[in-house]
């Protein structure tokens, strides 16, 4: 990996391209594996030298005949090595299994954590521009694909290659001339095989891809599913789904007919075998270069290497099906981590909580130029109220604070600390967020709250609900605390979202609070409620809050007027107002029943 490819220090150092990505993980198992390798090396060998024991059998029957011998005492060593190689099969075969079914699983869920892991420190652009239902579909299918390619590397490819390889010595030691027929077929067997399978790679890969497009837009639709019913867009969003069906089915039969194409060389290829091997064997008996055993141990061991060769056409469709998984995945989680802590990075200790911007500039990756040269300081305890039109760098001011976004030029300090130079983690521990849209995990209410501080007892989560003024409606849910929320807290009306939201950043007890709309979509009654939780919260702390209703900042310290990037006025909302001609004054005689439009209209 480069050094322009920057990865958090915290993260799994993961390789970038699929082979390497797979034996990362493969290694963490090579004692395991080499066990596997070797039972499989021998229950091959067993298996291959069956027809060899069937040939020792079969001539000394015939010279028994011919000498009138015992027949069972002429081939009892026979049938004692047949009975052996039966019973190496078996145990070998059953050794390997059990190596298999013990760490195939760890090998599955170390590959499930790195990513997931690995996925936690991408920036909050990165998410915002995938499903995640996509990416969670991704991580589960790499990780059974890097499982089930090992097992088809371990059971079906490196097999055939032990029991060629003992095939061709016992042929050469039977007949030189059979042992190089089977050679010259390996060789350009081998040789089409790799050059094919290099091009099926690239078709499975696009086709992996497909699948996840699929699945992220499978679990968007399920996941707004009310928006659905409540549009009655059930066909709608069925003939929109089938849109990019239809497209997986394309890159499916691109993929499978390319396959099916392997599959025709395969068995041609096999069924050139056979006749050349049985044909040139019985060629040699004829002439007197091959006994009867030695003839049908060359069919035998023929018949067996084509068997072994059909399933290497399946194990090849597979086997690339899983490679093209991995290589999907790979390219999306394996990117470089955008916003990652400097290398002595220490923690941040937020005392009082002033905020400072010198000369802050930032514009996003799009191009879109948002501050130029922002200056302003946030005194510590003071409640600021964020104003302005939609786009004016509100959010934006906010999330560079929380460190989502990282300024191009300039510094932003919390008491007079960098928040580049400290790490991501200390300093967002120390800034409590209650977002327009909480965010809730489908665990108890318990865990939700406690989320905010996990070593928090019953007591004290109950407490912070009590203040939030979350506690009573928590006790006429059907479990109380230990009700389940639903996916995203979809089980919970906005107004109970937010009061476990700031139940949960009670309890978290920080210096800085961040309120991003979070009263804008409630109701009046609702909001009056939730205000009494925010009042507690809001006590010695230095307090942002973005409004799109003015009157929620209305009592603040101090507000800040954004527009285009720019703070164009500084005051509290009374010293606003009197400036008649102000950008303040104008915005508060826009406001329709308390809310500001996303624009300014042009009759104002």
């Amino acid at each position: 990996m480069d050094s322009t490819f920057i990865v958090a220090e915290k993260a799994p150092v993961l390789p970038a391209t699929p082979w390497r990505f797979a034996l990362y993980f493969y290694q963490q198992i090579r004692f395991a594996l080499t066990a596997i390798f070797v039972f499989e090396a021998a229950q091959a060998s067993c298996t291959i030298m069956l027809p060899y024991a069937v040939k020792q059998i079969i001539d000394a029957v015939t010279l028994a005949n011919e000498t009138g011998a015992d027949i069972f005492a002429a081939s009892y060593d026979a049938m004692v090595l047949f009975a052996l190689l039966n019973l190496g099969i078996v145990i070998f075969s059953r050794s390997s299994g059990a190596v298999l079914v013990t760490y195939g699983p760890r090998l599955r869920v170390n590959i499930r954590k790195s990513l997931f892991r690995y996925l936690q420190f991408h920036s909050h652009r990165y998410f915002v521009s995938h499903f995640a239902g996509s990416l969670a579909n991704r991580i589960a299918e790499v990780s059974v694909s890097c499982m089930h390619a090992l097992w088809t590397i371990s059971f079906t490819f490196y097999p055939l290659i032990i029991q060629s390889t003992v095939a061709l010595i016992i042929l050469f030691l039977t007949n030189a001339q059979l042992a190089l027929v089977l050679t010259l077929w390996l060789v350009a067997y081998t040789s089409v095989s790799i050059m094919l399978a290099r091009k099926c790679q690239v078709y499975s890969k696009d086709f992996a891809a497909a699948r996840s497009k699929v699945s992220g837009k499978v679990v968007d639709s399920v996941t707004n599913m009310m928006n659905t019913k409540m549009f009655a867009r059930g066909e709608f969003e069925e003939e929109y789904l089938t849109s990019y069906l239809d497209e997986e089915v394309d890159y499916a039969l691109r993929t499978f007919w390319f396959m099916e194409k392997m599959s025709w060389f395969q068995y041609i290829s096999a069924l050139i075998l056979m006749v050349s091997m049985v044909g040139y064997a019985l060629k040699i008996w004829a002439e007197g270069g091959l006994t009867v055993g030695e003839f049908s141990m060359v069919a035998g061991m023929a018949i067996m290497l084509i068997e072994a060769a059909r399933g290497l056409s399946r194990g090849f469709l597979e086997f690339f099906e899983y490679i093209g998984n991995i290589s999907d995945g790979v390219s999306i989680f394996v990117q470089p981590h955008e916003i990652v802590d400097k290398p002595a990075a220490t923690d941040i200790k937020v005392d009082q909580g002033e905020i400072e911007f010198n000369d802050v500039c930032f514009t996003y990756p799009e191009g879109l130029e948002i501050f130029n040269n922002l200056n302003v300081v946030i005194k510590a305890y003071q409640k600021v109220g964020l104003v302005g039109f939609s786009g004016s760098g509100k959010s934006t001011f906010v999330n560079l604070i929380l460190r989502l976004f990282e300024p191009q030029s300039g510094e932003i300090t919390i008491d007079s600390q960098d928040i580049l130079k400290v790490s991501q983690d200390s300093l967002r521990e120390n800034v409590s967020l209650i977002p327009q849209d909480p965010m809730l995990f489908h665990r108890t209410l318990m865990e939700n709250i406690r989320y905010g501080r996990l070593d928090a007892s019953d007591d004290e989560v109950i407490e912070a609900a009590k203040k939030a003024n979350a506690h009573d409606f928590i006790l006429q849910t059907e479990n109380g605390y230990d009700s389940l929320v639903g996916e995203r807290g979809v089980k919970l009306s906005g107004g109970q979202r937010q009061r476990i939201a700031i139940a949960r950043a009670i309890l978290k007890d920080v210096h800085i609070l961040i309120l991003d709309e979070a009263t804008s979509a409630l109701d009046s009654v609702t909001e009056k409620k939730i205000q009494q939780g925010l009042d507690h919260l809001m006590q010695h702390k230095t307090v942002v809050v973005v409004a799109h209703r003015l009157s929620t900042v209305s009592h603040m310290d101090r507000i800040l007027v954004f527009d285009e990037g720019k703070i164009i006025e500084d005051g509290n909302h009374q010293d606003l107002l009197q400036k008649k001609d102000g950008h303040y004054a104008h915005l508060w005689q826009m406001q329709a029943g308390g809310f500001l439009p996303d624009r300014e209209t042009k009759d104002i």
